[in-house]
Order: structure tokens, then sequence, then C-alpha cells
């Protein structure tokens, strides 16, 4: 049988982030249920068209999935164990939490659900920068939850923290890694702040109410956090993020080595059999759309991968990769040898000190970490 990985989106929150660009909505509790019931018809019929398959990973995401009440995210992966078959009862399930919406009875029902590993969006240890942000707590809250997870048992914890805040400096993050290192999480992911457009925050920084740290600082920070986190003992494995040995996202490894995965929920991406497709962002109409069983109109079709594009897509992804991509391992999957089929391009980047080729693996240099969006342009 196949492996796959799913993915729920739950798109509800307490109050969107400043920088948020995701489908999701503020409060909307009386949409909660009927959203949860259609998320499950959604799975049972996938189950239908869909025999052949094992789930290795699940992701919870959003939004924020601890804003809705717990029995809710039970009641999903309840529908999950009963309708799909998964590789074994252990694999790896992991939900985002956001302090400020949390309980220890949330957290007790996560785990008794079979969660095992949790996500917490933290950003910075400094109320005043998450205040610029738009986040709705506070370090002390973020203490709080982490406090409760230990307690309850969660030994698999991620924390996200952001750099290039609006005037962040480096003291702030040398700081904030100096604390959350002492509670000595499992896994950390550092993230640069994206500025979209269409967003609060693009408006605040256009009107300059808000002032970004200079692109050179910014960098500064990136090597900080490496180097930092390095010397306490975790892994730089992929861009933004950092693991204890052992404690790598299986889920996020699987996507980054172009495994397949599908999506539940509105906006929710899918790749099976070289098609990547997704739900459509209407949050009445998916609901509909389910409870009418007419799933195909909740689907956008965004892509059918030829084998150059599918090629392509695999350098994109694998360089995010702190290993790289192995050669023979392309060779294996593709019946191509990616350093004569990309030839002119890796020539290129090879010249411009961009990336490494040592051996059988192709990665990023340091100045390709640094330029990484210069680097992944090659292969679109």
């Amino acid at each position: 049988m196949k492996k796959i990985g799913i993915y729920i989106h739950i798109p509800f929150c307490k109050q969107k982030c400043l920088y948020c660009d995701f489908v999701s909505f503020a409060n909307k509790q009386e949409q909660q249920k009927e959203y949860v019931e259609a998320i499950k018809k959604e799975i049972e019929n996938w189950k239908k068209l869909n025999k052949d398959y094992e789930i290795k990973t699940i992701y919870i995401g959003g939004g924020t999935p601890s804003y809705i009440e717990s029995r809710y995210i039970v009641d999903i992966l309840k529908a999950i164990k009963c309708e799909l078959q998964l590789v074994n009862p252990d694999i790896s399930i992991t939900i985002e939490i956001n302090p400020g919406t949390i309980t220890k009875q949330k957290l007790i029902d996560y785990k008794n659900s079979g969660i095992n590993r949790i996500s917490i969006g933290l950003q910075s240890t400094k109320d005043e920068l998450l205040k610029k942000i738009g986040r709705i707590h506070n370090y002390q809250q973020f203490i709080d939850t982490y406090n409760l997870a230990r307690e309850v048992g969660f030994k698999n914890i991620n924390v996200d923290l952001m750099l290039g805040l609006p005037n962040q400096t480096i003291a702030d993050l040398k700081e904030s890694l100096e604390e959350i290192c002492r509670l000595n999480p499992e896994h950390i992911s550092v993230y640069s702040l994206i500025v979209e457009d269409d967003t609060p925050i693009k408006k605040l920084i256009d009107t300059r109410k808000l002032v970004l740290p200079d692109e050179e600082i910014e960098r500064q920070m990136y090597w900080y956090v490496k180097d930092f986190l390095e010397l306490k003992g975790y892994k730089h494995y992929e861009i933004s993020n950092f693991a204890k040995p052992g404690f790598e996202s299986e889920h996020n490894l699987d996507c980054w080595n172009q495994k397949e995965y599908i999506g539940f929920g509105l906006a929710a991406y899918s790749y099976i059999d070289n098609k990547r497709f997704g739900n459509i962002s209407n949050l009445e109409e998916y609901i509909k759309n389910c409870n009418n069983r007419e799933f195909e109109k909740n689907i956008i079709l965004e892509e059918v991968q030829d084998k150059t594009k599918k090629m392509n897509e695999y350098m994109i992804l694998g360089l995010r990769k702190i290993d790289g991509i192995s050669i023979q391992e392309f060779e294996r999957i593709f019946n191509e040898n990616p350093i004569i089929f990309y030839r002119k391009e890796l020539q290129k980047l090879y010249e411009e000190k961009l990336i490494v080729i040592d051996g059988d693996i192709i990665k990023l240099s340091n100045r390709g970490l640094d330029l990484a969006n210069v680097v992944w342009e090659e292969f679109v």
C-alpha cells in the first residue's frame, strides 16, 4: 500500500495576526461544528475513492486549531482512524497551538486522542514585539502553556520563533533564544517575517508606523540563530528548522522529500499521483458542497506535473534541506543524472558560490542559505 500524510486545516482564530495572509477567520464560533462535520464527510468520501493508502503522518494546522473546542479535534481524529488505515498506532500526529487559547483539559484531550507532537506559536519572548505583530498572547502565557504540555506528558514540542520583526534587535533575538533553550524543547522553528500584500502589517510598514530591521541585520539574525542553536545541540536540518537528534518533523520532511499527502478542509492542498490540487477558500460554499456530497465542487486543480516539472520541484524542495540532494537518489527516482540534466543551472550556481557539490551531494553553500530564493529561481 502507498503511504501518505494528512493535513487538516482549521481556519478559525480568536484574532488574526497583522502579518497573516492564510485562509482563516476571527471567531465564527457558530460555524465551527458544521465545519468539522463537513471535514468528516470529506474524509469518508476520500476513503471510498482511495483504498490503497496507509496514513503515515497527520498534521493539524490553521488558523489556530487550539482555538476551537478540543472535542472537535478528537472527532476529526476518530473519523480518520475509523475510515482510514494507519501505518501503525503511533504515527506522528502534530497539532499547532497558540498560547491564550489552550487549557490543561484541551491538552489532555489531545494526548488521549493520539496527538504526540505539539507546535506552539510563540514568535518572540518580548511582549512589546508580540503586540506589534498582533499576537493575542504574552510570554507568560506561553510559559504556562509549555509547562502544562510537559505536565500532561508531551515529550515532543516545537516552538516557533520569528526574526526580522518590527523594531526587533539582535539582542532581543538573543534573549529569546536563551530563554527558549532553557526550556529545552525538542524542536525549534525560526522564520523570517514575510510581509504579504493586503495584510494590515504591510500598510503599517508602508506608512512608516512600523519599521523593519534592514536586510543586513536580518541576515545577521539568521546566522546568530544558526550558530547559537547548533552549539546547543540542535541539528539544522532545513532552512528554518532545528531539531534535537531524532525529533525532526516527519510530516514536513516527507513534504520536502516530495512524498504524497492529502489535505482535508478549507483551502487545504494535496499532492497525489503527480497532481497538486486544493480546496476552495469560501467557508460557506465548502460546507454546503460537503453537506450535498458534491465534493468535486470543492476541488481546484492547480497543476498536473510532467517529469520535468516534478524534477524541478524536487530540486527546489530538496535544496531547502541542509543535507541537500543525493545525486544517486535523484537518478533512482527519475532515471536522470541531475549534474547532466541541470548542467547549465548548476554550473552557474556553483560559479556564483551558491551551491556546494560534495561527492554524491548537491546542497546550498553558506552564501546560498542567504540567497536561497535566487537558487530556487533557476528551477522554476
